[in-house]
């Protein structure tokens, strides 16, 4: 029997208000920024990349830097970005989003991070999830 497989420091779940369903298939980018202060023309790094599975969750991710693992680092900001303008595509519905990004901060690498996004082709909503 294999151990389980562990949990990332990072999640994510996006759900299509307009339908009430989850939405698959949608690409999910982790930004790392530069310092811990981020501005709005702050270059930031790829982490790592990921689709949402049929529950529209990621769980696990294809770090860029393979073997090394998903690591946050207290303190840093991050930002997540979800390519929803192809998921709306796909399911026929029209959006005024190409993309979504959510920013954050790590305050502890002692907790998980679970950011859910509530999508919708005219709004969105987000908040810290567990």
């Amino acid at each position: 029997m294999s151990a389980p497989v562990a949990k990332p420091p990072v999640t994510c779940h996006v759900l299509d208000t307009t339908i009430g369903r989850p939405a698959p298939n949608i690409k999910c980018t982790l930004l790392l920024f530069p310092s811990t202060s981020p501005e709005i023309t702050s270059s930031v790094s790829v982490l790592a990349t990921a689709y949402t599975n049929s529950d529209g969750r990621v769980t696990a991710w294809q770090e860029v830097e393979e073997g090394k693992g998903l690591v946050l680092k207290e303190g840093v900001a991050y930002k997540m970005r979800f390519e929803v303008e192809e998921y709306f595509a796909r399911t026929g519905q029209e959006t005024f989003f190409p993309y979504v990004e959510i920013a954050f901060r790590v305050r502890s690498t002692a907790e998980h991070y679970h950011i859910p996004l509530l999508l919708a082709g005219w709004s969105y909503s987000t908040y810290r999830g567990s």
